[in-house]
């Protein structure tokens, strides 16, 4: 997970992560441009993202249910429904959560490299 912090000319950009659908399915993403509104994020070129998303920035600890308004090329443009702060990071439950998505993400990984070879 993109758990970090750049500045690009000037501006701040956060690492997120993008979850959606009933199983909890994770895409890392990075933030360029946030607001009380919704959010300007960047994804890799192939992702297929549906309509509807819970956009976690750990690092401002919060997540916002939004929805797609706008895709061009690997950026998309998110309208916030609602805004949450997360759980303390000493919340079992919480833990618990971050822990099982951290393991589908490798998961993951472990798949696409032993298919490569």
């Amino acid at each position: 997970m993109l758990d970090r912090r750049r500045s690009v000319r000037g501006k701040v950009i956060y690492g997120g992560v993008a979850e959606f659908n009933e199983r909890g399915s994770t895409i890392d993403c990075v933030v360029r441009n946030i607001s009380e509104q919704g959010a300007c994020v960047e994804f890799d070129p192939g992702a297929t993202l549906p309509q509807h998303i819970n956009l976690t920035i750990a690092r401002k600890n919060r997540s916002f249910l939004a929805r797609l308004i706008w895709r061009h090329a690997n950026k998309v443009g998110l309208a916030f429904r609602t805004m949450t702060q997360d759980a303390p990071a000493d919340d079992l439950g919480e833990r618990l959560r971050r822990s099982e998505i951290k393991k589908r993400q490798l998961q993951r990984r472990i798949e696409d490299l032993l298919s490569q070879g």
